[in-house]
């Protein structure tokens, strides 16, 4: 009895207290918004965590992509980037998947061999980053994980500029280089 009482008085109180931390996630990445200050994404391995927050203080773009190695990532998507000629302009590049720095990394070494775009390939191995942009889509069907959508940010001055994300997670379309780049 002495528990059931002492809990009932306890629950008015503890509800008023969630109501200052409330978990309502963000509404999808927007405009103005600034990059997460995380040290949770990995670059090359896993011990070489990126603070995109740091990394970016002026200007760049981030691409998101559902999966390194997967075809439209691989074959269109990621070296409509490398391959264009206002990368440069663009500030500092950085391709996010989630998967591990292992596989980005190899990915990366794939798709520019020397490294000489510029364009640096981390992993969000955990999903972390992905979901604090609330980019995460259920792609268990596909990929046998929750992923991100596709979706080019250009940052300026440390916010999003403009926020290019697919309307059906995967598609290739308005995240394109010549979309996003001209």
């Amino acid at each position: 009895m002495f528990i059931t009482r002492r809990l009932a008085s306890a629950l008015p109180r503890a509800s008023s207290q969630r109501a200052w931390f409330h978990s309502t996630r963000p509404a999808f990445v927007k405009v103005g918004d600034s990059i997460p200050n995380l040290d949770i994404l990995v670059e090359g391995s896993p011990g070489n965590k990126v603070n995109l927050a740091a990394e970016l203080p002026g200007n760049g773009i981030i691409v998101g992509v559902p999966a390194a190695f997967s075809p439209a990532c691989s074959s269109t998507h990621v070296p409509g980037y490398i391959n264009h000629p206002k990368l440069k302009e663009a500030g500092k590049v950085f391709v996010i998947a989630v998967n591990d720095a292992f596989v980005t990394k190899a990915w990366g070494a794939t798709l520019d061999p020397q490294g000489s775009s510029g364009v640096r390939f981390l992993g969000d191995p955990t999903g972390e980053f992905t979901e604090a942009l609330d980019l995460a889509f259920d792609g268990t069907a596909l990929f046998g994980n929750h992923r991100s959508k596709r979706y080019a940010l250009v940052i300026k001055e440390g916010k999003v500029k403009e926020a290019h994300v697919e309307p059906d997670n995967t598609g290739l379309n308005v995240s394109a280089a010549e979309k996003v780049l001209g």
